[in-house]
């Protein structure tokens, strides 16, 4: 590839936006669920950007979140959902935590996705948001 137009001009994700019903349910969550650390915070936006150290999130509070509209991921375009690494051991070990975690609702336990050397699991956190967690197969 060494066809400049055929390469990518992009180099990896810096961070992914999120407008959320309830900013601080959906931050504990991310803090204290997921283990992210909040890097940075816009109080009177309201926003506040959270790490795991190798991909930023960016979480808005929706201005009126009685008249905002959830994601219904059939119907609206955009984000479909977005997918977060984690080890072989963490994603049994999670799915058993969002289990009994307030505001999540698990779409599927971990299991193989498809003929790949993975396994996944898909969840609705805090605020309607669709995670997928991936781990490689053990």
């Amino acid at each position: 590839m060494s066809d400049k137009a055929t390469q990518a001009v992009t180099n990896g994700v810096h961070h992914i936006g999120l407008t959320v019903p309830d900013l601080k349910k959906t931050r504990a969550f991310f803090i204290e669920t997921l283990g992210f650390e909040q890097i940075g915070e816009v109080p009177d936006y309201p926003a506040v950007f959270v790490s795991d150290g190798s991909v930023m999130i960016t979480l808005w509070q929706a201005s009126d979140p009685a008249d905002a509209v959830s994601f219904d991921r059939k119907n609206v375009i955009g984000l479909h959902h977005f997918a977060l690494n984690v080890s072989t051991d963490s994603l049994d070990m999670l799915y058993e935590r969002l289990k009994g975690t307030t505001d999540v609702s698990i779409e599927f336990a971990p299991e193989p996705l498809g003929e790949l050397p993975v396994r996944h699991m898909m969840c609705n956190v805090p605020g309607g948001i669709r995670v997928e967690f991936l781990a490689p197969n053990s």
